[in-house]
């Protein structure tokens, strides 16, 4: 039979890669969303459409009801840091919140497999590296909290339903993204997210010509070339460990818990650098103050997943990122429908 999942911010970045790929699997995949930050033209024609917003309990109560929506695959979320900072209550709100909400809708009607799109903020600045899932959890932003709140709910969730007579159990799967981005190799989705700040995302736009300028935002990090260090992971990997998530779930495997990354660190100006050689184009770039929020390295220990879930990335290599996301952004720009 084919399982149906619901896919919470299926017009987004990675949300959309992660439809592509689970209808290419076999499922059948109703999108609920927004459209904050997601474009219709990136939802894949063979789902389901559903407009709104993921808090409104009612609203998921119904979609999940009506579509017999066996699973739930949780993106939509804000993500931009420096603005969690600026604006905690707009990320408590999104972030928690309404995903509180979503829970307590999949409860309510008995949907009992749940994946969650955490992050490696929640770590704020470990003290080892690479970081593993046993670490200490302390962010230091908002957003970083936002989301650690929200696997704290899950947790709580799961154990109160574990072994209650006449009652389905709740299981899920937290995944801690590191950096994520690049695109599909066939050119046809990536990032689109208005007014985006990821380095990757912002250094195609220069190469591009979109862009005047890039900025650094702080050189004297505790770092080799005094920039930040990311673990960077290519969104069809990313997309490809919910598969092999939902996989784990449906099979009946227990709670879990996984970092989403490489293992592998390259800084800011390594990254600049590799932007430059795969577009052939010299970027104007300037150096910043420190942003808000921002820990000097950030590195998956990434073992866990690969043996829990026996996941292993395709694109792992900063120039394939790199290139695919320039090509991304050049190509889109001829497309007036997905600029």
């Amino acid at each position: 039979m084919t399982i149906t999942v619901l896919v919470t911010g299926g017009a987004g970045y990675i949300g959309s890669h992660t439809c592509r790929q689970l209808i290419d699997a076999g499922y059948s995949v109703v999108v609920l969303d927004n459209f904050y930050s997601g474009h219709r033209w990136a939802v894949p024609k063979e789902t389901t459409l559903v407009e709104g917003d993921v808090g409104d309990v009612t609203l998921a109560r119904e979609t999940l009801t009506q579509y017999g929506i066996e699973a739930v695959i949780h993106f939509a979320g804000h993500i931009v840091v420096p603005e969690s900072v600026a604006n905690p209550i707009k990320y408590y709100r999104n972030n928690t919140i309404a995903s509180c909400n979503l829970v307590e809708a999949c409860v309510d009607v008995g949907v009992d497999k749940f994946i969650f799109s955490s992050t490696a903020a929640v770590y704020g600045i470990p003290a080892v590296l690479p970081v593993s899932e046993d670490a200490v959890a302390a962010p230091i932003n908002p957003y970083g909290m936002s989301k650690l709140a929200t696997e704290w709910i899950l947790r709580d969730v799961a154990a109160s339903l574990d072994g209650q007579q006449n009652k389905r159990g709740f299981r899920y799967m937290a995944l801690r993204y590191f950096n994520v981005a690049g695109a599909r190799l066939d050119g046809t989705l990536g990032q689109a997210t208005p007014e985006a700040t990821h380095l990757i995302r912002v250094a195609a736009e220069a190469a591009c010509g979109l862009r005047d300028s890039i900025t650094i935002f702080g050189t004297d990090y505790p770092t080799e070339d005094g920039t930040c260090v990311r673990d960077y992971i290519h969104v069809d990997d990313l997309a490809m460990a919910h598969l092999a998530a939902l996989t784990y779930l449906i099979d009946g495997g227990k709670s879990q818990t996984l970092n989403c990354g490489y293992g592998i660190g390259f800084s800011v100006r390594q990254v600049l650098d590799t932007i430059q050689n795969v577009s052939n184009t010299e970027l104007n770039i300037r150096e910043g103050p420190r942003r808000s929020g921002d820990p000097p390295s950030l590195i998956a220990n990434a073992q866990r997943i690969r043996d829990t879930l026996g996941w292993r990335p395709q694109h792992q290599d900063i120039s394939v990122i790199c290139r695919s996301a320039y090509n991304w952004e050049k190509s889109r720009r001829n497309t007036p429908t997905r600029r």
